[in-house]
C-alpha cells in the first residue's frame, strides 16, 4: 500500500484549536502522513497558524466539515438554504487557507435532521442547485468537493453509494466528487468492495472506521476487501482513519472502545500496514 495515511482529529473532540498542536506532533511521530482537519470555525484567519504548523511537520491535510440543524441545505426555508450555502462557501475559504485541495463531508444536508419521509423531488432539486453553486465556488479556489453519505440513522438525503452517485450525477460538476466512509458503508452496503468499485475514478477521499468507531482491526469491518477494491480502481488519495470517543457528543458514543487516543492512533496504523 502506497497511499498516504491520515488521522481524523475528531477523535479529540470538536475544539479544533492550537491546543492540538502537540497531538499533531504525536501523529507525525506515529508514522502518519497527514490529518483530517474539521472546519467548524469559519473564520479563515483561524487556520493560518494551522497551515504553518502542518507545513512545519510536513503533514498533508484534508479539510472536512459538517452541517448541524442551523445549516440545512435542503430546508424548505429559502433563507436557511442561502445561509447554509454562504456558510459552506466560508468553509471552502478556510480549506484554502489551510492548504487543502479537498473539502469532504456530509454537508449536502444537516446531520440528524429528518422529516419522517425519504427525500422529496423538491429537496433533491434544492440540493443540486446549492451544491452546484458550492462546486462553482470550489472551482474558483482550486478545491474539489468530496461528498459523503451517512447511514439512515443520521441523514436522509443520501444514505448509500447508489444514492450518492445519483446526486453527484445530477449536480454534474467537475469539482463535485465522492468520498467513502466504511462506518456508514458497513451499515448500508451489501459488499463494501463493490461500493468502492462503483465509485471508481470519482472517489477522492477514503475514511476507514471500525464498526465500533474504535481501533482498526478490533471489530468486524472487512478492511482487506476495502483495500483490494481501492487497488482495483487505482485509488491514489489519502486513506484516513476515523475514530470517535465520548468527546464527540454528536456521535452518541457513551463508552470509549480503546485505552487512549494514542493507543488507537498507534495500533490502527500498525494494523493497516500489516494488511
Amino acid at each position: 500500500m502506497t497511499n498516504r495515511i491520515g488521522m481524523n482529529l475528531l477523535l479529540w473532540g470538536t475544539d479544533i484549536d492550537a491546543s492540538l498542536f502537540p497531538v499533531l506532533e504525536q501523529i507525525k511521530a506515529a508514522g502518519y502522513d497527514g490529518v483530517e482537519v474539521p472546519i467548524f470555525d469559519t473564520n479563515p484567519s483561524h487556520w493560518e497558524p494551522w497551515r504553518k504548523k502542518l507545513d512545519e511537520l510536513e503533514l498533508d491535510r484534508v479539510a472536512v466539515t459538517i452541517n448541524g440543524p442551523d445549516h440545512h441545505q435542503i430546508s424548505a426555508d429559502p433563507a436557511m438554504r442561502y445561509k447554509t450555502l454562504e456558510r459552506n462557501k466560508q468553509a471552502l475559504e478556510c480549506a484554502q487557507v489551510l492548504g487543502s485541495s479537498l473539502l469532504t463531508g456530509p454537508y449536502h444536508s444537516a446531520l440528524g435532521v429528518f422529516t419522517g419521509s425519504k427525500s422529496s423531488d423538491e429537496e433533491n432539486k434544492w440540493a443540486v442547485e446549492n451544491l452546484f453553486a458550492l462546486a462553482e465556488h470550489a472551482k474558483s479556489l482550486n478545491i474539489t468537493l468530496g461528498l459523503e453519505y451517512l447511514n439512515r440513522f443520521e441523514s436522509y438525503l443520501v444514505s448509500c453509494t447508489g444514492e450518492l452517485i445519483a446526486l453527484v450525477d445530477r449536480i454534474n460538476h467537475p469539482n463535485c466528487k465522492l468520498m467513502f466512509d466504511s462506518f456508514h458503508a458497513n451499515i448500508e452496503e451489501t459488499k463494501l468492495g463493490d461500493a468502492i468499485r462503483k465509485m471508481g475514478n470519482r472517489l477522492v477521499h477514503v475514511q476507514l472506521s471500525e464498526n465500533t468507531r474504535g481501533t482498526l482491526g478490533s471489530g468486524h469491518v472487512d478492511f482487506k476487501d476495502i483495500l483490494t477494491a481501492l487497488e482495483d480502481i487505482n485509488y491514489q488519495g489519502m486513506i484516513s482513519i476515523e475514530a470517535f470517543s465520548s468527546k464527540l457528543s454528536a456521535a452518541n458514543i457513551w463508552r470509549n472502545m480503546f485505552e487512549s487516543e494514542m493507543q488507537l492512533v498507534n495500533d490502527s496504523i500498525q494494523y493497516l500496514k500489516s494488511i
